[in-house]
Protein backbone atom coordinates (compact mmCIF):
# COMPACT_ATOMS: atom_id res chain seq x y z
CA UNK A 1 0.00 0.00 0.00
CA UNK A 2 1.29 3.51 -0.86
CA UNK A 3 0.49 6.75 1.55
CA UNK A 4 1.45 10.26 0.08
CA UNK A 5 1.46 13.44 2.34
CA UNK A 6 1.92 16.85 0.84
CA UNK A 7 3.26 19.92 1.45
CA UNK A 8 4.65 23.34 0.42
CA UNK A 9 7.68 25.53 0.82
CA UNK A 10 8.90 28.28 -0.68
CA UNK A 11 12.55 28.84 -1.30
CA UNK A 12 15.19 30.92 -4.42
CA UNK A 13 17.90 29.70 -6.01
CA UNK A 14 20.06 30.30 -9.10
CA UNK A 15 21.15 27.62 -11.93
CA UNK A 16 24.81 28.12 -12.43
CA UNK A 17 27.50 26.37 -13.16
CA UNK A 18 30.78 27.55 -11.80
CA UNK A 19 33.34 28.33 -13.98
CA UNK A 20 31.08 28.95 -17.14
CA UNK A 21 30.80 31.74 -18.76
CA UNK A 22 27.27 33.92 -18.26
CA UNK A 23 26.51 33.16 -22.01
CA UNK A 24 27.58 29.45 -21.18
CA UNK A 25 25.21 29.55 -18.47
CA UNK A 26 22.33 31.09 -20.29
CA UNK A 27 22.58 28.58 -22.63
CA UNK A 28 22.23 26.07 -20.37
CA UNK A 29 19.53 27.06 -17.90
CA UNK A 30 17.85 30.03 -19.60
CA UNK A 31 16.68 32.47 -16.95
CA UNK A 32 17.27 30.88 -14.21
CA UNK A 33 21.09 31.61 -14.29
CA UNK A 34 19.97 35.27 -13.54
CA UNK A 35 22.70 35.90 -10.76
CA UNK A 36 20.09 37.25 -8.31
CA UNK A 37 18.16 34.06 -8.30
CA UNK A 38 14.26 33.40 -8.67
CA UNK A 39 11.90 31.81 -6.08
CA UNK A 40 9.52 29.02 -6.51
CA UNK A 41 6.41 27.60 -4.18
CA UNK A 42 7.82 24.14 -4.60
CA UNK A 43 5.22 21.04 -3.94
CA UNK A 44 6.36 18.40 -1.91
CA UNK A 45 4.35 14.97 -2.00
CA UNK A 46 6.37 12.25 -0.17
CA UNK A 47 4.87 8.61 -0.90
CA UNK A 48 5.54 5.69 1.62
CA UNK A 49 5.24 2.16 0.84
CA UNK A 50 3.82 -0.52 3.66
CA UNK A 51 1.06 -2.59 4.71
CA UNK A 52 -1.11 -1.25 7.11
CA UNK A 53 -0.49 -2.39 11.16
CA UNK A 54 -3.35 -5.06 12.18
CA UNK A 55 -3.24 -2.65 15.32
CA UNK A 56 -3.58 0.37 14.36
CA UNK A 57 -4.93 0.28 10.29
CA UNK A 58 -2.15 2.44 9.17
CA UNK A 59 0.68 2.33 7.09
CA UNK A 60 2.83 5.18 9.35
CA UNK A 61 1.67 7.57 11.50
CA UNK A 62 0.68 10.67 9.52
CA UNK A 63 1.20 12.99 12.05
CA UNK A 64 5.03 12.00 12.42
CA UNK A 65 5.08 11.73 8.75
CA UNK A 66 4.32 15.67 8.88
CA UNK A 67 6.91 16.29 11.34
CA UNK A 68 9.76 14.28 9.86
CA UNK A 69 9.03 16.27 6.52
CA UNK A 70 8.56 19.77 8.28
CA UNK A 71 11.96 18.88 10.38
CA UNK A 72 13.76 17.31 7.32
CA UNK A 73 12.94 19.79 4.62
CA UNK A 74 10.35 22.24 4.99
CA UNK A 75 12.69 23.88 8.54
CA UNK A 76 15.54 24.24 6.20
CA UNK A 77 14.90 24.84 3.17
CA UNK A 78 11.05 27.24 3.74
CA UNK A 79 11.68 31.17 2.46
CA UNK A 80 15.62 30.21 2.16
CA UNK A 81 17.80 31.23 -1.22
CA UNK A 82 18.83 27.56 -1.44
CA UNK A 83 22.53 28.76 -2.97
CA UNK A 84 23.87 30.17 0.08
CA UNK A 85 21.93 29.07 2.88
CA UNK A 86 21.34 25.42 2.29
CA UNK A 87 23.67 22.79 2.12
CA UNK A 88 25.06 20.57 -0.50
CA UNK A 89 23.65 23.57 -2.41
CA UNK A 90 26.59 25.69 -1.84
CA UNK A 91 28.25 23.47 -4.20
CA UNK A 92 25.56 21.53 -5.88
CA UNK A 93 23.43 23.38 -8.55
CA UNK A 94 19.96 23.45 -6.87
CA UNK A 95 18.06 21.82 -10.00
CA UNK A 96 14.64 20.40 -9.21
CA UNK A 97 16.33 17.19 -9.72
CA UNK A 98 19.39 18.02 -7.39
CA UNK A 99 16.83 18.93 -4.62
CA UNK A 100 14.73 16.18 -5.38
CA UNK A 101 17.85 14.07 -4.63
CA UNK A 102 18.88 16.00 -1.39
CA UNK A 103 15.31 15.54 -0.27
CA UNK A 104 15.42 11.84 -0.67
CA UNK A 105 18.53 11.77 1.25
CA UNK A 106 16.96 13.41 4.00
CA UNK A 107 14.32 11.81 4.68
CA UNK A 108 15.28 7.96 3.80
CA UNK A 109 17.05 6.86 7.07
CA UNK A 110 13.87 7.74 8.94
CA UNK A 111 11.67 5.06 7.46
CA UNK A 112 12.42 1.53 7.88
CA UNK A 113 10.72 -1.73 9.86
CA UNK A 114 8.33 -2.36 7.26
CA UNK A 115 7.61 0.99 5.73
CA UNK A 116 10.01 2.45 3.15
CA UNK A 117 9.91 5.62 1.39
CA UNK A 118 9.05 4.68 -2.51
CA UNK A 119 9.04 8.21 -4.00
CA UNK A 120 9.48 12.05 -3.68
CA UNK A 121 7.86 14.29 -6.09
CA UNK A 122 9.10 17.37 -6.25
CA UNK A 123 7.11 20.22 -8.36
CA UNK A 124 8.72 23.42 -9.22
CA UNK A 125 5.87 25.17 -10.89
CA UNK A 126 2.73 23.89 -11.92
CA UNK A 127 3.58 21.90 -14.75
CA UNK A 128 7.16 21.19 -13.84
CA UNK A 129 8.46 18.34 -11.33
CA UNK A 130 10.08 15.48 -10.75
CA UNK A 131 9.89 12.21 -9.43
CA UNK A 132 12.60 10.45 -7.31
CA UNK A 133 12.87 6.94 -6.39
CA UNK A 134 16.38 6.38 -4.82
CA UNK A 135 19.45 4.64 -6.03
CA UNK A 136 17.71 0.87 -5.96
Amino acid sequence: MLITRRVDFSASHVCRKPGATEQENRAMYGPAANPNGHGHNYVLEVTLEGEPDPVTGMVYDLKELKDVVNREVVDPMDHRFLNYEVPPFDTVIPTVENVAIEIWRRLDPHFNNGVKLRNVRLYETEDLFVDYEGAR
